[in-house]
């Protein structure tokens, strides 16, 4: 992929929507990022074009043997400037993900160019109510036409932007998980620690099942014995258990979040005790039981933290803090949102300004 991005112009632009009605990935932009890879030549032709649905083959590759992989970040807007959060983390991790599916990688430092060249373009878009903002989706997929089950030869790489709602609409509300014991989200040695699409199409009949029970989230436990805490939905998850905060140890199978990386980093700053461990279910319900474990929540992009006040453990419903948000999670989730939206001082240098 060159330096040079092409931009065409469209010859209208979409009327700015009331963001606060906006449901979650359904509004886009006016423009999008492409660009196209081919072994003769690499990522090539990068450009800023009006928003379009894709051209591609019936017999395109990543349909049928899901060579697919994305990422998601945000930008925000604190009066005149847009802000983005650690948005070079999420290209490391796109090319983790790519490197797994023996997809070809993309240059970062031209990504995040790329990425800053289309924000600067779009930032009408970035809304500046409370808890907006507008959601980044970079994707890279195969799309040569050929029914085989081999790394494809050509991929296209687009970056789309959609401006969301608050998650909660201003303030934290918990929610309540179910426990899944017969389906498992990944193995150690797959693909449950990349941003691939065929982890989150796995994820869905358990995530139906638990909206059946009265739940809204899926609590994944480990793919071989079944007995290890490792993801709430598509979010890593904490606990705050006598007054330390413990969430699961990397393994290979567990995400290594953005948010769930930076909350860590936070929260030893803010002096709070982190540990990283393996996490026995039993021991879990245990500490929810004699009150060890006071606080659950999960973290990740989207939300940034969503609190847990109600889980289902092989059919025994227990409520963590009264179904109430915790302090300890509420103190994570407005320092870390006031570095986000620029509203608290960044220690860490992870706003990029535009």
């Amino acid at each position: 992929m060159g330096q040079t991005i092409q931009i065409e112009k469209a010859n209208s632009l979409k009327e700015k929507p009331d963001v606060s009605t906006v449901k979650f990935g359904t509004v886009f932009t006016d423009y999008m990022f492409t660009s196209d890879y081919t072994p003769e030549h690499g990522w090539e032709e990068p450009a800023i074009v009006p928003y379009k649905n894709l051209e591609i083959s019936p017999a395109a590759n990543g349909i049928h043997y899901g060579q697919s992989v994305f990422e998601g970040l945000k930008a925000y807007r604190n009066g005149e400037d847009i802000l983005l959060f650690r948005p070079d983390e999420n290209f490391k991790r796109l090319n983790t993900s790519l490197e797994r599916l023996a997809m070809p990688k993309i240059n970062e430092e031209t990504s995040l160019n790329a990425l800053y060249e289309l924000i600067k373009l779009e930032r009408d878009w970035v809304p500046d109510g409370p808890g907006q903002s507008l959601y980044i989706r970079p994707f890279i997929f195969a799309d040569e036409a050929f029914l085989g089950v081999r790394s494809a030869r050509t991929y296209k790489y687009n970056i789309i932007l959609s401006p969301v709602a608050g998650y909660y609409g201003g303030q934290l509300d918990p929610t309540s998980i179910y426990v899944e014991d017969d389906y498992v989200r990944a193995v150690r040695g797959g693909v449950g620690d990349i941003k691939c699409a065929g982890n989150y199409a796995a994820s869905i009949l358990a995530q139906q099942k638990a909206a059946e029970l009265g739940y809204e989230q899926v609590l994944w436990l480990d793919g071989v014995e079944q007995k290890y805490v490792e993801e709430v939905g598509s979010m890593n998850i904490f606990f705050v258990r006598n007054n330390e905060l413990i969430t699961p140890k990397l393994n290979g199978s567990i995400l290594s979040g953005i948010t769930r990386k930076s909350l860590i980093q936070l929260a030893e700053y803010k002096g709070y005790t982190v540990k990283e461990e393996r996490i026995l279910l039993d021991d879990l319900r245990d500490g929810l039981r004699d009150g060890s474990i006071s606080e659950i929540f999960g973290s990740g992009t989207a939300a940034v933290i969503s609190p847990i006040g109600r889980m289902n453990v092989h059919g025994e419903d227990y409520v963590v803090n009264d179904n109430q948000v915790g302090p300890v999670a509420q103190d994570l989730y407005d320092h870390y949102t006031g570095i986000q939206y620029g509203t608290l001082e960044d220690p860490f240098g992870w706003i990029v300004k535009l």
